[in-house]
């Protein structure tokens, strides 16, 4: 019987692939964090680049892994704004930098998922729009000042206190949370895990 490895630190992802096992007899899965260098490559399209660091992962997780029938799953999220990607910042003035530059508009999040066991490989990537209301420079101080941004792309957590900025989205929310649902219970499915 295949056994299902997350290849990521991420509480978010765990939370989210946990809900795929509704109604699934004996769904579980492992969880194992990857390190895995995520520079950008010269050049490098957005969606290129995040369909990349999503196979390094879970290629990654099932090198580390060593059991056998283990199928990996690897996630990554990138938010791209005027066709620069916004990480995680690295402190509080880049964070401040970032909502600054989000403030009053839409951008683009981008989340590839990808699924290998060692000889097959699927993956998929989604792209949600999404639009921040106007934020004062006493907001985006505030928020900052909560922590939430520090670990997040672009710094901001739709499902935490970053949602009360948004105003619109198009696409899948839980894409925008770390890993969409939909597109990661087919590529389950695929593999024969649910």
């Amino acid at each position: 019987m295949k056994k299902l490895l997350l290849a990521s630190a991420s509480p978010r992802r765990r939370e989210l692939l946990a809900q795929l096992g509704l109604g699934v007899t004996n769904f579980s899965f492992d969880v194992l964090a990857t390190d895995i260098d995520e520079s950008r490559h010269q050049g490098e399209a957005a969606a290129t680049f995040v369909m990349r660091l999503a196979t390094e992962k879970a290629a990654a997780g099932l090198n580390r892994w060593q059991h056998p029938n283990t199928v990996a799953l690897g996630s990554d999220t990138i938010v791209v704004v005027d066709d620069n990607i916004l990480g995680k910042p690295a402190d509080a003035e880049e964070a401040i930098a970032m909502l600054s530059q989000l403030s009053g508009r839409e951008h683009q999040v981008m989340t590839a998922v990808a699924v290998t066991d060692g000889h097959c490989t699927e993956s998929a990537l989604v792209a949600t729009t999404v639009t921040f209301s106007n934020m004062t420079a006493a907001q985006i101080a505030a928020y900052v000042a909560s922590g939430e941004p520090m670990d997040k792309a672009g710094a901001y957590g739709i499902q935490g206190l970053g949602g009360s900025f948004i105003s619109r989205i198009n696409g899948s929310y839980s894409a925008v949370v770390g890993l969409p649902l939909v597109e990661t219970r087919i590529l389950l499915q695929k593999m024969q895990l649910l």
